[in-house]
């Protein structure tokens, strides 16, 4: 027996048993708990499911170092251009936010909806890696989904896949908010 069942099986001696010498249901209870949580120590990191780090709270745009940035152009639902610069690392979601351009993200990036459903220029499109089978189960409910349909969530800056990217965002988002709604972003 290891140490670790040692140490559990004297503390709920110390603690009680009942009648007939047995251990008591909770010490048992806790004794299995021990034993359960040394065993997933030893369950290969790659078997759980990570998400990349988080920018929590956005960035400051004025703040970006330019000759560190990644170019990117948004299209709005009008057609209209705009070209704004967004630090590595930074999710098209977390752009338009800090930038606000009318992308919802209602999930606030969670990969639970798909609001921050977007269009992704076909050159760019080649580049990024392939949307995972999540993604793609969010984007089988976005309105208007085309083949370079990506979640804004998932679409990370970088300035060797995504430098120059062009960004369209669909006339409509498919959403459980009151028609005419307009999101402020989180």
């Amino acid at each position: 027996m290891n140490k670790y069942a040692e140490l559990v099986r004297e503390l709920a001696r110390r603690l009680g048993t009942t009648g007939e010498g047995r251990i008591c249901f909770w010490a048992e209870w806790f004794s299995q708990l021990i034993m359960n949580s040394l065993l997933l120590r030893r369950i290969p990191k790659r078997l759980f499911h990570s998400c990349r780090p988080r920018l929590h709270g956005g960035y400051d745009p004025s703040k970006v170092d330019p000759a560190r940035a990644v170019e990117m152009e948004f299209v709005d639902r009008d057609g209209s251009k705009r070209t704004v610069l967004a630090p590595e690392g930074a999710s098209v979601l977390d752009v338009a936010h800090a930038n606000d351009i009318e992308l919802e993200g209602a999930c606030e990036g969670s990969l639970a909806c798909s609001t921050c459903h977007v269009y992704v220029d076909e050159d760019t499109y080649g580049k990024l890696d392939e949307p995972t089978d999540d993604e793609n189960d969010m984007l089988d409910l976005a309105f208007a989904l085309k083949e370079n349909s990506r979640l804004g969530c998932q679409v990370v800056a970088d300035r060797k896949t995504t430098e120059k990217m062009e960004v369209t965002l669909p006339k409509a988002t498919r959403n459980m908010a009151v028609d005419g709604y307009v999101a402020k972003p989180h």
